[in-house]
C-alpha cells in the first residue's frame, strides 16, 4: 500500500513537470521576443541622453506643457 502511494505521489510530481516545464519554456521565450523588439525598436538608443536629464532642474515637479 505504501509503494503504490509513493508511486502515485512521483507520478503527480511528473505530471507537474510536464506542465511547468513547456510552461517556463514559453514565458522565457515571450520575454526573449519582448527584449529583441526593443532593441530592434531602439528603445536604449540613448542612455547617456536619460542619465544627464535626470540631472537637470527643467522636470523637477510637473512636465513641460
Amino acid at each position: 500500500v505504501v509503494d503504490h502511494r509513493l508511486a502515485q505521489r512521483a507520478e503527480a510530481q511528473m505530471t507537474i513537470l510536464g506542465i511547468l516545464i513547456p510552461v517556463s519554456l514559453l514565458l522565457g521565450g515571450i520575454g526573449l521576443a519582448a527584449f529583441f523588439w526593443s532593441l530592434r525598436n531602439r528603445q536604449y538608443e540613448d542612455p547617456q541622453g536619460d542619465a544627464s536629464r535626470i540631472l537637470t532642474k527643467d522636470w523637477d515637479d510637473r512636465p513641460k506643457p
